[in-house]
């Protein structure tokens, strides 16, 4: 396969370096400073991004059973891994700043979007897919599921990466904002990999 063996390698050794350090450092950046508050941005993202990656682990679970397709299948996997680690860096924050996992409030409010962000048959927030599209998903098997997952995945990292350049701009603990930039930068990367291989299937993104 192209690259995308070369992005798992190097997003696996990432993964391992922050989470030996990330979990112990996320209390603060310096000696004194607090814990972020409730309705934090910090907070806000680590809750959100925690239930938007749950998703993402999902649909690659799905897939992975839809296709014998190596490389999708094998991207599938680096997803699955990838954004299961930092979900547990996100919700491991939140319990050591003693914040509860689950909000009352929208998601998406500590970016201003509350009132904007959930959509119609599940759909959270931006970027996920919709009840009825993960339905579809496991109906599908062979190209046909290699094609959707792809650009639900594609749509799926949009949204994400939207969020996480929320955070960029508005959180403070430095570790959860360098966590974020990361992942503007793997998902974009892999963002540019599945135009690809849609390319490949004769297919694109679907916006």
């Amino acid at each position: 396969m192209r690259q995308a063996g070369w992005i798992a390698g190097a997003t696996a050794a990432v993964l391992v370096a922050a989470g030996a350090i990330t979990y112990a450092v996320a209390e603060s950046d310096a000696p004194g400073t607090k814990a972020p508050s409730t309705d934090s941005a910090d907070a806000g993202f680590a809750r959100d991004m925690a239930v938007h990656h749950q998703q993402a682990v999902e649909m690659s679970y799905i897939v992975r059973d839809r296709t014998d397709d190596e490389e999708v299948r094998r991207l599938a996997y680096d997803v699955a891994q990838t954004q299961a680690n930092q979900r547990g860096m996100l919700l491991g924050w939140l319990d050591l700043w003693e914040l509860p996992k689950v909000s009352s409030d929208a998601p998406m409010t500590w970016m201003g979007m509350g009132d904007m962000a959930s959509g119609k048959d599940g759909a959270l927030m931006p970027g996920m897919a919709t009840d009825s599209e993960l339905k579809k998903l496991a109906t599908l098997s062979g190209k046909q599921a290699e094609v959707f997952y792809l650009q639900l995945m594609t749509d799926h990292h949009q949204g994400g990466i939207h969020m996480a350049k929320g955070c960029v701009e508005k959180c403070a603990v430095g570790v959860e904002k360098r966590l974020a930039q990361g992942m503007v930068n793997a998902q974009q990367s892999e963002i540019d990999l599945m135009a690809d291989m849609l390319k490949e299937r004769g297919a694109r993104a679907r916006s």
